[in-house]
């Protein structure tokens, strides 16, 4: 089998695609209501693979990162800085339990199981999945004025433990917040997140990727004008007749074998059909102020649009909806039909008194023609695209890593956002930043979905190929006990934190309690599956913010395990 060792030498890059397609097959398997997920299976599979002494360089690792994390900021920054605050304090609190809790886990187990201080730093780094803690304990040993050969020693003893303990430190997590915490809650992820989400829209449904509703509120009816119904009316009043909330637009007439240009002063004539678009209400009216309704015409059709138009025209901005009809006279309203409205990248309910601010979002439906005047006197039209802005979200994940650059010194112990925290908070930064001027940066859904799964998959798998064949030799070496010590911090640190949101901080929605027990131990894996169950972005928000702080808290682990123990 030499041929086949030195080909995934040479290409290493085999075993990583093969650990994400064999581990997300294995990830669909169901053992009674226990699915393992995607991301675990890659990186279990990657830990096998990894026996076979592949190496693989650690900048795949930090780019798959990179963005995944960025996908992950930009995706919830709108939301994340509306939610900073006084609500904030839930969070705050929540990341500041979990490390408190592992750093007693780790101190108890240490002295119960006479630990040195090597192994307890480095199992509480790869238990607790934060690797900067490797290095902030190895400056705090550094500290002790030991001997050069015992330093060397203990040092050596913190990658062991943590090469032991970061595997199930990722799997442990992934377990109690996809598995373990719908469980204890007794609703699932997926239903709290849709509760939370039809919430933060007042109420409103937002249709999922192929969905769409079975009555919808804008429709096109065709009818044929009878002899005293809406023969003798003029097109204009037929229009009018219809209340405002119920309009409707008479968009085409056929006459004999002509279609005639429609205008208000036209009048109906017996025998005209006439195709009628607008609010279901007001379409469905018109059929007793116009006759019976007709087949579907092939020369009576017409194309309608949908487009989305930032809000630009200071005449709007500070203005009612009401107002603004009121403004509006109907030769420049005809035809035109507001469909949604969003501010910061939330859908606000359309009501007579909602007051419009610059950089809203207004869907406006109608013909291409009417839309295009409209969306020139609103605003800036913003066309669907496919296309990523590759100059703007290039330039969001390099300045993300730059900032990852930076080190505060808090005392001894050097603070470091790193690439991670660098590049989750530029996704916050550029992701507000769209949400304020939507014609830059876009985004389609698929590409920023593609970065955030391929990203933290590809992510977990280098991982499991890299540590993979040390974790497994310590083991046999040493035995299973740094093993299940590590378990052990895992576990119990998770299990306090859900205990202490639930009961004491009082969260009672799934996906937002398990979007902030992931950030509070910066548990990427666990969140990326987490964010797969939930199928919208309700988890991120407390994620991000958790996992800013935990960077921090648990960063500050180090000094002090090696103090403690």
């Amino acid at each position: 089998m030499r041929w086949l060792h030195e080909l995934l030498s040479s290409s290493p890059e085999i075993l990583l695609f093969l650990s994400l397609a064999i581990g997300y097959w294995i990830g669909k398997f169901r053992f009674g209501k226990f699915q393992l997920g995607g991301v675990a299976g890659s990186l279990l599979v990657a830990v096998l693979f990894s026996q076979l002494g592949i190496h693989i360089d650690n900048g795949i690792k930090s780019v798959f990162f990179a963005l995944f994390i960025y996908a992950v900021g930009f995706e919830s920054g709108p939301q994340f800085f509306r939610s900073l605050g006084r609500q904030s304090i839930k969070e705050i609190a929540m990341a500041a339990v979990l490390a408190l809790s592992g750093l007693a886990t780790v101190v108890i187990l240490a002295r119960w199981a006479d630990l040195d201080k090597g192994l307890a730093a480095g199992i509480a780094a790869g238990a607790l999945t934060q690797s900067a803690i490797i290095g902030t304990a190895g400056a705090a040993l550094g500290k002790l004025g030991l001997a050069a050969d015992e330093l060397q020693r203990l040092q050596g003893n913190v990658a062991i433990g943590y090469a032991v303990t970061y595997i199930f430190g990722s799997l442990g997590a992934i377990i109690i917040c996809v598995n373990i915490l719908p469980k204890f809650m007794g609703r699932s992820i997926r239903d709290d997140a849709i509760k939370a989400e039809a919430e933060q829209n007042a109420g409103l449904h937002l249709l999922g990727i192929g969905e769409q509703p079975a009555l919808p509120d804008l429709v096109g009816r065709l009818y044929r004008v009878e002899q005293g119904a809406g023969a003798g009316n003029t097109v204009g009043q037929l229009e009018l007749a219809a209340d405002s909330t119920a309009t409707i637009t008479v968009e085409r007439i056929k006459r004999g074998r002509d279609i005639i240009s429609v205008g208000p002063d036209v009048v109906l004539q017996a025998g005209d059909i006439v195709l009628v678009a607008g609010r279901r209400a007001g379409v469905l009216a018109a059929a007793t102020q116009l006759g019976k309704e007709q087949p579907a015409s092939p020369d009576m059709d017409l194309t309608m649009v949908s487009r989305d138009i930032v809000v630009k025209n200071r005449e709007l901005i500070g203005k009612t909806f009401s107002h603004i009809q009121a403004t509006f006279n109907q030769s420049i309203r005809h035809g035109i039909y507001v469909t949604s409205f969003a501010r910061m990248a939330r859908s606000i309910p359309l009501q007579a008194d909602t007051v419009v601010e610059s950089g809203d979002i207004i869907t406006l439906f109608g013909t291409r023609e009417d839309v295009q005047r409209v969306a020139a006197i609103v605003g800036l039209s913003i066309l669907p695209s496919d296309k990523t802005d590759y100059v703007f979200h290039g330039l969001g994940l390099a300045v993300g890593l730059v900032i990852g650059l930076g080190v505060i010194r808090f005392g001894s112990v050097p603070l470091t956002l790193g690439s991670g925290g660098g590049a989750l908070l530029s996704g916050l930064l550029f992701g507000w930043y769209k949400s304020k001027h939507a014609g830059i940066g876009n985004m389609p859904v698929g590409a920023s979905t593609l970065l955030r799964d391929l990203g933290l998959a590809g992510f977990v798998a280098v991982v499991g190929l890299q540590a993979g064949l040390q974790a497994v030799q310590t083991v046999r070496d040493s035995g299973v006990s740094l093993f299940l010590i590590g378990v052990v911090v895992t576990i119990v640190p998770l299990i306090i934190t859900m205990l202490f949101g639930r009961y004491v901080l009082r969260y009672d929605n799934t996906a937002i309690l398990a979007g902030a027990l992931a950030g509070s131990r910066s548990a990427n894996p666990a969140f990326g599956e987490v964010l797969d169950k939930a199928g919208n972005s309700i988890p991120t928000v407390p994620f991000a913010i958790t996992y800013a702080l935990a960077n921090v808290f648990l960063t500050l682990l180090g000094p002090l395990v090696v103090a403690l123990t």
